[in-house]
């Protein structure tokens, strides 16, 4: 059985090829997206507050196997693992009525089943048909015939997209950098 909750060593690194440059300053876009755990549908234009938006390629499950080459793929294992540091430190962001949402192009079912297991207190939410992600041009890899979301976080403030870490490496790195940008608190050297 795989271990999911873990980063394994010597992934190989994502490279910094600017793919998200051009997010910064833009409305998050009239596209609604299916929240997993409800069924209903959140309209990305209507978000107000602070919000964060993890996007990440997919969550593993115990019952199937990883795709091809997975571990090969720069930036792409690691889901679960930044998942649970969102889920373990979803009381600092709530602290400071910050909204958390994950986002990938995975199923709601398979969402809903991530959500359940790993007892996640946020929403995931559904862009199975690339709506988000190309009104975005967010970056996208392919992979066993699914396009999957490369691994970025976004900051938005009132629908406007404030913000933008990419590549995440490793996974479950993004947590602090977030909230140091948003509580202006500055982040520990590793």
């Amino acid at each position: 059985m795989q271990d999911f909750t873990q980063v394994p060593p010597n992934l190989p690194a994502p490279v910094a090829d600017g793919a998200c440059d051009h997010l910064v300053g833009l409305a998050l876009p009239d596209v609604s997206l299916i929240d997993s755990a409800s069924g209903k549908h959140v309209r990305m234009s209507r978000l107000t507050g602070v919000c964060v938006l993890f996007l990440y390629p997919m969550t593993g499950r115990p019952d199937r196997l990883l795709p091809t080459g997975w571990d090969d793929i720069p930036g792409a294992r690691g889901c679960t693992p930044q998942a649970c540091t969102y889920r373990d430190n979803a009381p600092r962001f709530n602290d400071h009525s910050i909204t958390l949402y994950g986002i990938s192009t995975q199923s709601p079912e398979d969402q809903f089943e991530a959500k359940q297991r790993l007892s996640l207190p946020y929403s995931l939410l559904s862009d199975a048909q690339l709506e988000f992600a190309t009104a975005l041009s967010l970056p996208t890899f392919s992979v066993d015939a699914m396009v999957l979301l490369k691994r970025a976080t976004l900051i938005c403030r009132d629908g406007i997209i404030t913000d933008c870490l990419y590549p995440v490496f490793p996974s479950n790195s993004d947590v602090e950098m977030v909230l140091s940008i948003l509580t202006k608190v500055p982040v520990a050297p590793s």
